[in-house]
């Protein structure tokens, strides 16, 4: 018996010691948030102040030292995710995951950022104060790396520490850019119906800019495996560990319209979600420059800001500057393909792909005068039907670190205008308020013009000569609205009105959140900053409810069940709300998935149908489509002899949707709220194994807001109705110029992604609730509920 209870005890000191040993080893890791540190490179002591959310207020004697300073601080909270945002663009993740990466870095590696990004760097003026502070946030980040502490996921992984350049900046702006696009999903898609189908099954779909309604006004006074492309792109994407940016809203509203007669400024930028989420906060103030920022890990000037003179954020243009070109082989000579002055030779070049768990991958990359081919980057694609991929990003100058630079030190309206338009690619809506009650949206983009009969929306001919023929158009010619008479300015990713008579090709989305924020602001005169974060948080759809209400009248009343009965009843009264306790959005999406599969599918294929479900043009189509009695889509081609009606498709789906929601959520329809399948978890890159999701993921959580609606927390239909949440507002800010020093903000998890942080998912619970919490900008605020780091000089 006494030797049993000493094995017993053994065993259970045993278990107690590994238990502390994890403690410890976990604690250690943590961040650190006061106390005292040297930095070399520091000309003066520096204070960090760290508020109760964690974001740094940064004061420093010059902004030399504090962007050292934001390196250092930024690298302890983000470490991790800056290692993978650098390595996406170059293609290196498969040394850190595996050959399960190498897909992704194939295509990355072919497709010319990391080339991109070394010219870029060589062409910097290094005596330019851009190129200064950014190497002295590198200097930080990379003392950071050296002396400070290594992340779990570092050790889990198996990470060989390299510092980091100006260059890897550049790969993860390129990787930002590239997310951006919508053309790799919607092109090769809508260029197979067209061979397969014919034009007539395209009339629903508004190639010509006729399905928005909704348009931003600029203001001065035969088949191939082409779905090959978008399946394997949108895989990658998707499969990420760093997340794709989708859409965003924002709006600014002129001093005309504000109870305080001071403008107040609200963005919302679209992005997946991931954890950690995003944007990192700081705030930096010195001698002559003060910014509280948005920063995307790895670079060194936010994307979104504001201090007590200005605001401006993003949301994204949405515009086309991504085009495929059907190449043509020499039929005798594999090395040359078909131009419209004869045959040229392809551009090759190899590159040597490090993969963790087995032998190094040699990439050959093929190039045209269009750009990379596409085959043997992208999984699925005959060598026999080369297609080039031709991307305005690779294609021209990159300035994206002076224009950055450019936007968060802007003298004024003016000043801040042209530093927008150094930023060729990607396409985004840039918002400006300002102190002086200035308000603008600009678009950013080297925007070009089609031959008269090409489409970009299909796969271009590459050797006619004719379809590569763009014209480009000088930046003022971008739409833009500064100061307009009607004193808002908004942009939910919508199309512009034509300029010149010209309407911008381009994959934007529906009139839904851009009807309903136009409606808001029109109607109303005296904001305050309480009824922008209502506003901002609204899950309203204006076009839903007559939708569905347009759908019921195919309903056939005979024979109806107690619960379809109920079901019809409910959705009689809905008024486009998406609160978690609503029951007629979860009645709806189902409807809208059946409807969607018994129209579409069949011509489409079970794959190609789940492409068309994640592209922008699904969502421009179903409003016009679903109520066009004449629309080719509603044949079933399979049921031969017989020829489906609008009637009866519509019919069908909402019995099989109501069929649906029985057997998944049961019998009693009261039991059918929103909230029970519309769930948002945070996911970690190390949260994919399965006994490390508990520790790294965030959630899961009940959600309101949905598809199109402002409060855009968007999913993707699936026939199972759980509606998994995959992106959303990555933060949601709001400044009133009136009260600059109370301006509000909130994050989707929290500042930090170090597991043992206390900030790492301090704001999810507040995010899920609407609420927000302040973005100081008082010092003695600051300084009265932060704790303090100060950053000294280390002596040589």
């Amino acid at each position: 018996m006494k030797i049993l209870k000493k094995i017993l005890f053994s065993i259970l000191a045993l278990v107690f010691l590994i238990v502390l040993g994890v403690f410890i080893y976990y604690k250690s890791k943590a961040p650190q948030y006061e106390g005292e540190r040297e930095l070399t490179g520091l000309s003066s002591e520096t204070k960090v102040y760290f508020d109760e959310y964690g974001v740094p207020h940064i004061y420093a004697q010059n902004q030399k030292d504090a962007l050292h300073a934001l390196g250092f601080v930024h690298a302890q909270d983000r470490l991790w995710q800056m290692e993978l945002m650098r390595r996406i663009a170059p293609g290196r993740l498969s040394e850190l995951f595996g050959s399960k990466a190498l897909e992704n870095d194939q295509f990355f590696s072919g497709i010319g950022i990391d080339e991109n990004s070394a010219q870029a760097v060589a062409n910097l003026d290094k005596n330019s104060e851009a190129y200064q502070l950014a190497q002295a946030y590198i200097d930080g980040v990379n003392q950071y790396l050296e002396e400070g502490k290594t992340p779990i996921e570092f050790d889990l992984v198996g990470v060989k520490k390299e510092p980091f350049t100006i260059k890897d900046m550049y790969n993860i702006f390129g990787f930002m850019s590239f997310s951006f696009a919508m053309a790799q999903k919607t092109d090769p898609l809508l260029t197979e119906i067209r061979d397969e189908w014919g034009m007539d099954y395209l009339a629903d779909f508004g190639l010509d800019g006729s399905l928005a309604k909704t348009r931003l006004k600029s203001y001065d006074g035969k088949a191939k495996d082409y779905a090959a492309i978008a399946k394997s792109v949108t895989a990658l994407l998707e499969q990420s560990p760093v997340p794709p940016f989708i859409g965003s809203n924002s709006w600014v509203i002129g001093a005309e319209k504000t109870k305080n007669n001071k403008v107040i400024f609200a963005n919302d930028p679209h992005i997946m979600f991931s954890q950690p989420g995003t944007w990192y906060e700081a705030h930096i103030s010195c001698p002559g420059y003060e910014m509280y920022g948005y920063y995307l890990a790895g670079t060194p000037f936010p994307l979104l800001g504001h201090n007590r003179d200005y605001a401006y954020g993003l949301t994204m243009f949405e515009n086309d500057d991504l085009d495929f070109f059907q190449e043509e082989n020499h039929p005798q000579n594999a090395k040359q393909y078909k131009t419209a002055s004869g045959y040229a030779n392809y551009s090759v070049r190899t590159k040597t792909i490090k993969v963790k768990d087995t032998t190094d991958v040699q990439l050959t990359i093929k190039s045209t005068q269009h750009g990379p081919v596409m085959n043997g980057l992208l999984k699925g694609l005959n060598a026999k039907n080369p297609v080039a991929m031709s991307w305005i990003y690779t294609q021209h100058p990159n300035r994206i670190l002076e224009a950055v630079y450019g936007l968060s030190h802007a003298k004024n309206l003016d000043d801040f205008h042209q530093k927008v338009g150094l930023v060729h690619a990607p396409g985004l809506n840039v918002m400006y308020g300002d102190a002086k009650n200035n308000i603008g949206w600009i678009t950013s983009g080297k925007l070009y013009k089609m031959p008269e009969g090409v489409n970009p929306n299909f796969i271009l001919n590459g050797a006619n000569g004719k379809d590569d023929q763009r014209t480009f158009l000088p930046f003022e010619e971008n739409p833009h609205a500064i100061n307009p008479d009607w004193h808002y300015v908004y942009s939910s990713n919508n199309q512009p009105e034509p300029i010149n008579g010209y309407l911008y090709p381009g994959y934007y989305l529906p009139q839904d959140r851009a009807k309903r924020i136009q409606s808001l602001l029109a109607t109303k005169s005296n904001w305050e900053r309480a009824d922008v974060e209502r506003m901002i948080n609204d899950h309203t759809s204006l076009i839903y409810p007559g939708l569905v209400k347009n759908w019921m009248q195919c309903v056939t009343r005979d024979g109806l069940t107690s619960t379809e009965k109920s079901a019809l009843e409910t959705l009689q009264q809905w008024e486009g709300t998406h609160a978690v306790y609503d029951i007629a959005p979860t009645i709806y999406n189902k409807w809208l998935y059946f409807y969607l599969k018994n129209t579409f599918q069949d011509e489409l294929g079970e794959e190609r149908f789940s492409l068309f479900l994640g592209t922008h043009i699904l969502k421009q189509m179903v409003a016009g489509q679903s109520v066009n009695p004449n629309s080719p889509w509603w044949d079933d081609v399979k049921t031969k002899g017989i020829k489906e009606t609008r009637d009866q498709i519509v019919n069908r789906s909402f019995h099989e949707a109501i069929k649906a929601l029985e057997k998944q959520l049961g019998p009693e329809y009261t039991n059918w709220r929103w909230g029970k399948v519309h769930t948002l978890e945070h996911q970690h890159p190390l949260g994919k194994v399965a006994a490390l999701r508990p520790l790294f993921n965030v959630g899961t959580f009940e959600v309101p807001g949905g598809n199109e609606v402002i409060n855009n927390l968007l999913f993707y239909l699936a026939e199972d109705g759980h509606y998994k949440v995959g992106g959303g507002p990555s933060t949601r800010r709001i400044i009133d110029f009136s009260d600059v020093e109370n301006s509000v903000s909130i994050l989707p998890t929290g500042q930090s992604g170090v597991r043992s942080s206390p900030h790492y998912n301090d704001q999810a619970e507040m995010y899920v609730k609407g609420r927000f919490r302040k973005m100081k900008l008082n010092r003695k605020e600051i300084e009265a509920t932060s704790t303090l780091l100060v950053l000294k000089p280390k002596a040589n």
